[in-house]
């Protein structure tokens, strides 16, 4: 409950009669500046103690009268052990679509530890889960452009690619080339080496190109974008496994315990 100001006493100084007329009062008025020079500082600091117990007053309070701070209102990054209903995405799903342990993972192309997910952990999924019909796996885009400025265009092209059936393919062209760049750093590339990669992987060029240069694809990232962030999600990689989450480029070890604890459920 906010409570009342109060009675505030105000102190007052007492300024003795003058026994002079009142042109001689104010010739003469230098003798009292500092006793108004007090009553001025006193009158402020009062004004000042007033002024912040009445916006104190209309504050929210909780249980202990103190004040309720203002948070905005902004997603938080999903709780370690709290599962959340994730959905697969657009993109082709590795793996049988009636597997008992779905996987999502929101990547930035980009990311050095997206590449590297993809470069130490994610075959071992696919060798013991994926290819045994236990585990789906889906690929969703979460570009950081803050730091990341191939990370759309990288994102661009994978869908482009996904228009002549050949997502997958270059998923891992994409993230192959960059280690050839920048073994466990960030890469840099520009779309003329997605153009040459997709030309590699024996893909319609002109389709390829067209398709990159117009952003066709581009609601399908933001899409994308905008349910990570619903979702939370601050950084990549993060996977979901039957919507728990695990930030970043854990070990194996780590998704094996998750999938192997989901899949005995």
């Amino acid at each position: 409950m906010a409570r009342g100001t109060g009675n505030v006493k105000i102190p007052i100084l007492k300024l003795p009669k003058p026994n002079f007329g009142l042109q001689e009062f104010f010739e003469n008025s230098k003798a009292y500046t500092p006793i108004l020079l007090v009553l001025l500082i006193v009158a402020s600091f009062l004004l000042g103690a007033l002024t912040t117990k009445l916006s104190l007053s209309n504050q929210p309070t909780g249980d202990n009268n103190q004040a309720v701070p203002q948070t905005p209102n902004v997603p938080k990054q999903p709780a370690p052990g709290a599962k959340v209903d994730v959905d697969s995405g657009h993109l082709p799903i590795l793996g049988d679509k009636n597997a008992k342990v779905t996987i999502v993972e929101f990547s930035d192309f980009q990311c050095p530890f997206c590449r590297r997910f993809w470069k130490e952990t994610l075959p071992q999924i696919e060798k013991d889960y994926i290819d045994t019909g236990k585990v789906q796996f889906a690929y969703r885009h979460f570009p950081l452009t803050a730091i990341h400025p191939a990370a759309v265009p990288a994102a661009q092209a994978s869908e482009c690619a996904n228009e002549q059936g050949r997502f997958w393919q270059m998923h891992d062209k994409i993230f192959d080339e960059q280690e050839k760049l920048s073994a466990g750093g960030t890469a840099q590339f520009e779309a003329s080496d997605l153009k040459k990669w997709a030309s590699d992987l024996g893909l319609n060029t002109t389709q390829f190109n067209q398709c990159l240069d117009s952003g066709k694809f581009t609601k399908n990232v933001t899409d994308d974008e905008q349910e990570a962030q619903k979702l939370g999600i601050n950084g990549t990689p993060t996977i979901f496994v039957n919507g728990l989450s695990l930030v970043g480029a854990q070990p194996y070890d780590s998704f094996k315990s998750l999938i192997d604890k989901e899949l005995s459920k």
